[in-house]
């Protein structure tokens, strides 16, 4: 029987970008959780435990002194790092845990890892209640996740699950309205994980690219060409640059996916063991994978093979270890939205601007629209006097012309030589003269005591 020495601590120092000022980082903050030793110098843990971390170490159960670590890979789409010790004396005298298979259901297992209120290792038990695609808190991703009816308390999280002396999951979420119920990264997102990492594969899970709707109704299964014994799922849109545009239109139906018949639920039967959604198969590929889909379109079957890509969106979910993109033009502060900046209000599904909210929830990623360029904050200035009222609000046009993304509405300012006019989504003006705000951006930037040029656009 295992005695977890493998079982470390983890303590990150983190520091997260502020999305108010995007120039600027918020305070550094400190946590805790738990991790486990696979390989010699190699830790695993969850994606969440490190993000934006700018200093980690971590603390085996025996040893008071703790050891320097680094990121050496991380998908928080999954929600699972790899940290990399350099010292050697750290692992030399562990047993590195070894990755099993997918449990069963009621299969008994132990949780383990470092929860607040003490400082001793904590095991608990727990038997696995469901194996379904979940949302992943950290991520916002629907991927296979592992229900056992144990708690995983803060500082558990990212802490190894055992099976049979084998790690079978991962923790990393519990369910708030529930008691004793906590979440796991299953063994085969992690094995897929891991293998990535040693082939040097893209980490991030890839994404369909597309909504869809049931047909559970039967008149719209008939209405859509559907016959007798077929099933699937109706495309409702596509998004621009995802895996399914060019190749998936909307109004066909998906009948399957990588070879997994569609039922008119949305689910297929998983690993021949379970029902779960469709997007669970994306689980076991990577980008730039091919998968096959079935298609009924026009009443005729035929089958596409999809170029798997990254998961786009016209406003991207959270994001971790990166700078924020931002531009500043005559006191004007200019972002793309993102759930970083709708989180800059305090339970912002309700509070932030319903425009900016709509386009989170609803809106779609097209060629003629791949961001949503918004106003977040209006330095003041004698320049932009009378322009108060309008922050917060989604640029539509620069001279008239709709800009595609943050990139493209730059360039749109950066080409204008005489006025740069901006038409805001709530039909509201904003027009400043060229030479007047080329003459004040190093005044108002040292006024507001912003280093650099005064902006970042990323990607």
């Amino acid at each position: 029987m295992s005695d977890y020495s493998s079982v470390v601590r983890v303590f990150a120092t983190t520091q997260v970008p502020d999305f108010d000022n995007p120039w600027q980082s918020s305070s550094p903050a400190s946590s805790t959780g738990s991790g486990v030793v696979i390989g010699p110098g190699q830790v695993l843990t969850g994606a969440h435990v490190v993000a934006n971390a700018t200093f980690i170490q971590v603390q085996r159960v025996s040893d008071p002194d703790k050891v320097v670590a680094r990121v050496a890979a991380i998908c928080h789409d999954a929600d699972l790092a790899l940290l990399s010790v350099e010292d050697e004396r750290f692992s030399a005298d562990i047993q590195p845990e070894t990755i099993g298979e997918l449990p069963s259901l009621r299969d008994r297992v132990s949780v383990v890892g470092f929860p607040v209120g003490g400082e001793e290792i904590s095991i608990t038990e727990g038997v696995v209640s469901r194996l379904e695609v979940q949302r992943y808190s950290h991520s916002q991703r629907r991927l296979l996740a592992i229900t056992v009816d144990a708690a995983i308390n803060s500082g558990n999280s990212g802490g190894p699950v055992f099976k049979d002396g084998k790690i079978i999951g991962v923790a990393f979420q519990t369910l708030s309205n529930a008691e004793n119920i906590g979440e796991l990264v299953p063994a085969n997102l992690i094995r897929r994980f891991l293998d990535g990492v040693a082939t040097n594969r893209v980490s991030a899970v890839p994404g369909v690219g597309l909504t869809s709707q049931s047909l559970e109704n039967p008149y719209l299964r008939r209405r859509v060409g559907l016959t007798d014994g077929q099933s699937g799922v109706l495309v409702i849109s596509v998004e621009y640059g995802g895996s399914a545009h060019g190749l998936i239109e909307a109004g066909d139906v998906m009948l399957s996916i990588d070879g997994l018949p569609i039922a008119n639920n949305g689910t297929v039967r998983y690993r021949d063991r379970f029902r779960t959604s469709y997007t669970v198969v994306l689980g076991d590929h990577y980008v730039d994978d091919e998968i096959p889909v079935t298609l009924l379109r026009d009443g005729a079957e035929h089958t596409v093979h999809l170029p798997l890509r990254p998961v786009v969106h016209l406003v991207p979910p959270k994001r971790y270890d990166y700078a924020p993109s931002f531009y500043i033009y005559g006191g004007l502060v200019f972002q793309r939205l993102s759930r970083d900046f709708l989180g800059t209000w305090s339970k912002w599904r309700y509070r932030a601007p319903p425009e900016l909210v709509h386009y989170y929830f609803s809106g779609r990623r097209t060629a003629a629209r791949q961001d949503v360029v918004v106003l977040t904050q209006i330095l003041a200035d004698q320049l932009n006097v009378g322009y108060e009222h309008l922050h917060s609000e989604a640029v539509v046009a620069v001279n008239g012309q709709q800009p595609r993304n943050l990139k493209h509405f730059v360039q749109l300012i950066e080409d204008a030589t005489d006025t740069v006019e901006l038409r805001m989504s709530s039909g509201g003006i904003i027009a400043l003269d060229v030479a007047e705000a080329h003459a004040a951006n190093d005044r108002i930037l040292r006024r507001y005591r912003i280093p650099g040029p005064g902006g970042h656009v990323g990607d």
